[in-house]
């Protein structure tokens, strides 16, 4: 019990619809962070962007009011001060620039009050610059021999870029086990087709072969369900040509069985007489015959090694008559005839078609009545065998095709062997006819399988 419980635990875990919700958190996980990851340079990117773009314009607008700063602050015409001049502290020192003013020399001529010394670390040169803690925009004037350098701190840019990652991943964080149920239930829900597959598969049995039939399937699970029916129809025929030979068996072999024992107990009670010897030969013969017949007609409705090639009718048909003329009782019976022009060839197997025909010669000679047979092979594709017997009635023409059936009690009928040839012509899908009589004949009985020409 155990063992089942931890086998079906296994499963449980192991479930496609599990495989498949993993598989879509960690793909779906994966790509939301590569996102995130993208989302986060290009913020980053612009984030820079902006900042630079508001050290251009601070720089810009600030440099001529610097320039009157710095003229209030030293008189016109005096050498340049040892130390810079620290302009006055701005209105909100939060917001405040970071600022100097810086002659062709190097010289500092003038810092905001707000500015550390260090600031500005950066060689003298137009454009932006970057130490451990600033980012330095520099910018000449365009008469002047001064420059002016404007600082931001890099860690406002770092806060602005860090804010904006957790705003993006604590977001994920939250949702990613929202997203997990949610796939899980999509998985579930729509792998509960393939649950009712399953479970329709697992009804089916040697007693109920019914086809799958479950609406709405998926294309993918539709191929699968046609499949499987098709594999179905295939095993119901199989046991159908089963439960047929033995049917067939139990019908067929009883009276031979039955008889070729009678007598062979009575020659045991009179001495082996040779009436009853003979008599039990016959029927061991009979069975013999019927035995195969039996075989033919399983192999038939089996389809089982039934091959596709071109067939010669009248090597066929010549071949089938050879075999008949080897007993002279059939020799001076059995005509055949063929076209003068060239021979129709089919397609099919020829070991079937054989068969067929044989079984055709074999009911005409055994209920023609004594009289003449004939094999006849016409165009496009047909085979023909006909006799002139007494033939059968409209009635009894119906019923041929069907086995076991007996239209005298002193004749065995047709039944048996047409019926084999019926279901090896149905296999090359063409076409049985019968008639009694004959075209053109006041009786007797007549037999044709039109094929397909190859």
């Amino acid at each position: 019990m155990s063992a089942l419980q931890s086998a079906s635990s296994g499963r449980g875990r192991d479930s496609l619809a599990g495989r498949l919700t993993r598989t879509l958190i960690l793909w779906v996980g994966g790509v939301w962070l590569l996102c995130v990851f993208a989302v986060v340079w290009y913020v980053d990117r612009e984030i820079n962007h902006n900042f630079d773009n508001e050290l251009v314009e601070v720089s810009h607008r600030m440099f001529d009011m610097a320039v009157q700063e710095l003229d209030k602050l030293q008189h016109k015409g005096a050498a340049v001060p040892s130390t810079p001049l620290v302009a006055p502290k701005q209105l909100f020192s939060e917001d405040a620039v970071m600022y100097q003013v810086v002659d062709i020399h190097e010289h500092v001529l003038l810092r905001s009050a707000e500015a550390p010394i260090d600031a500005f670390d950066v060689p003298l040169a137009a454009g932006f610059a970057n130490n451990q803690t600033w980012r330095i925009y520099t910018v000449r004037h365009p008469t002047l021999g001064l420059y002016f350098q404007v600082a931001d701190p890099l860690d406002e840019r770092r806060r602005a870029l860090n804010r904006t990652l957790f705003g993006l991943i604590i977001p994920l964080g939250a949702v990613l086990p929202l997203l997990a149920l949610v796939l899980r239930n999509v998985a579930r829900t729509e792998l509960r087709v393939l649950q009712q597959l399953a479970g329709e598969i697992e009804k089916r049995s040697g007693t109920d072969l019914r086809p799958i039939t479950l609406p709405g399937l998926p294309q993918e699970l539709r191929s699968v369900g046609d499949h499987v029916n098709s594999l179905l129809e295939r095993l119901a025929q199989s046991l159908d040509v089963e439960r047929a030979l033995a049917a067939n068996a139990a019908h067929e072999l009883r009276t031979p069985l039955a008889a070729a024992r009678l007598r062979l107990q009575t020659a045991l009670d009179h001495d082996l007489k040779r009436d009853d010897v003979q008599g039990a030969l016959q029927a061991l013969q009979m069975l013999s015959h019927r035995t195969e017949k039996l075989l033919q007609l399983s192999r038939a409705e089996s389809g089982a090694s039934l091959t596709r090639a071109r067939v010669d009718l009248v090597q066929l048909a010549g071949t089938v008559a050879q075999e008949f003329w080897q007993d002279p009782l059939n020799s001076e019976r059995l005509k055949l005839k063929v076209p003068d022009s060239v021979a129709p060839v089919a397609f099919g197997d020829v070991d079937a078609l054989a068969i067929a025909l044989r079984n055709l010669v074999e009911n005409s000679l055994r209920y023609g009545g004594g009289g003449r047979v004939v094999i006849e092979v016409t165009t496009p594709c047909t085979l023909v065998v006909r006799d002139f017997g007494a033939g059968v009635s409209a009635a009894q023409l119906q019923t041929l095709q069907q086995r076991h059936v007996r239209h005298s009690s002193d004749r065995a009928g047709y039944g048996l062997g047409l019926s084999i040839v019926g279901t090896i012509v149905e296999k090359h899908n063409a076409k049985l006819e019968l008639a009694s009589p004959p075209a053109g004949a006041a009786q007797g009985f007549e037999a044709r399988i039109v094929l397909r020409p190859a």
